[in-house]
């Protein structure tokens, strides 16, 4: 598992800053399974088993983790944090859950709890209301302090140094498989530093017409786009870019419509200042795509969160009027699709200071052609 860039005096001060968060909402307990809320509260990462893990933040006392006893060597402690609740396999982990809930009304849950777990919970805790751990925890994770930047920084350099050598034509592409030079990518990224590959999306011609394509059994050819979009977790923080190459000539109207998304991508950035809306962004990087002719084409928002979570808050679209502030850290990739002929798409790391947004990227933005 990746490690983390935060100390048990971090944890103390987020819990606390969840507690404050709790008060003001009239929330009072909050309870974390599987997903990124619990390590970015404790440090650990559950498994996503059938066996529970979670923990129990009430407004005061020392929080709880109800963990599998078979995991508990898992878990580091952290001193002053959570206390470990350990259970055996013949043991009710809900019910030490409930019992930890004695007198709460109002209990948030994080998104990615599993249902089994609440549905069986709800009968133990009747008159308990519900609701979601994102609206107490999600404002505090959607600022990046200065430990998580540079976390960022430093995946997102080491991501630029893939990219580089594929700029390069050092990865080999004609002749190969979208499926071989993923797995090339992904080796790449390990070698760079990188604790785990999150996705490596290689579309060659026609295929780089559909956003997420799954990279598969179709062969680069020579004198056509190949788009790719590769990221991993280093360090516990992710990174994310997408580059686009030609294996041999580019064509004009590959080369043209490149010119529009470059335009677009560096409007996009531009925009994300702090004070700005996030559909500001979007915006800002759809206009000029539309102002260009190919509006129709640009088919999904300018861009999401990042940090622990490869999309996470914010969303940079329309209809999000959410103010960018100060550490907040997003993607900003535009991208224009023809069908049954090709598509491409740029894509940096950005994150919004006081000084204006600072790319985490600084790979080549260019259309590079390359004889690999």
């Amino acid at each position: 598992m990746s490690g983390s860039v935060a100390s048990t005096k971090d944890y103390l001060a987020r819990i606390a800053r969840v507690r404050e968060e709790m008060v003001r909402k009239d929330v009072d307990a909050v309870l974390l399974s599987v997903g990124h809320d619990l390590p970015y509260l404790t440090g650990y990462h559950a498994m996503p088993l059938e066996r529970l893990t979670m923990l129990v933040v009430r407004r005061e006392g020392i929080s709880t983790m109800v963990v599998p006893r078979l995991e508990v060597p898992r878990v580091v402690e952290q001193p002053g944090v959570f206390a470990i609740v350990p259970w055996n396999e013949t043991d009710n982990p809900i019910a030490l859950v409930a019992e930890r809930l004695a007198g709460a009304r109002t209990v948030a849950v994080g998104d990615q709890m599993w249902a089994r777990f609440l549905v069986e919970l709800l009968p133990l805790v009747p008159g308990v209301t519900f609701v979601r751990a994102v609206d107490v925890v999600g404002g505090l994770r959607i600022t990046k302090d200065t430990a998580e930047i540079a976390a960022l920084a430093a995946a997102g350099a080491a991501a630029d140094r893939v990219a580089a050598q594929l700029h390069a034509g050092q990865i080999p592409l004609v002749g190969r498989t979208e499926a071989q030079v993923s797995a090339d990518i992904s080796a790449r990224l390990l070698a760079e530093g990188h604790d785990v590959v999150n996705f490596a999306i290689v579309a060659a011609g026609e295929n780089a017409a559909s956003p997420h394509h799954h990279a598969g059994s179709r062969v680069i050819a020579a004198n056509e786009i190949v788009l790719c979009d590769f990221g991993g977790t280093m360090n516990g923080y992710c990174s994310d870019i997408t580059r686009c190459v030609v294996t041999g000539e580019i064509p004009r109207d590959v080369a043209e419509a490149y010119d529009v998304l470059f335009a677009a991508q560096a409007a996009g950035v531009a925009a994300g200042k702090v004070g700005a809306s996030c559909e500001d962004v979007d915006r800002a990087a759809r206009e000029v795509i539309a102002s260009a002719g190919f509006g129709k084409y640009f088919v999904h928002r300018t861009g999401h969160g990042i940090g622990m979570e490869a999309h996470e808050e914010p969303y940079m679209v329309s209809g999000n009027t959410l103010p960018i502030a100060a550490g907040h850290a997003f993607s900003v990739e535009p991208g224009i699709y023809i069908p049954g002929k090709w598509g491409m798409r740029l894509e940096d790391i950005v994150v919004a200071t006081a000084d204006g947004p600072v790319s985490m990227n600084t790979a080549d933005h260019r259309l590079v052609s390359v004889r690999a």
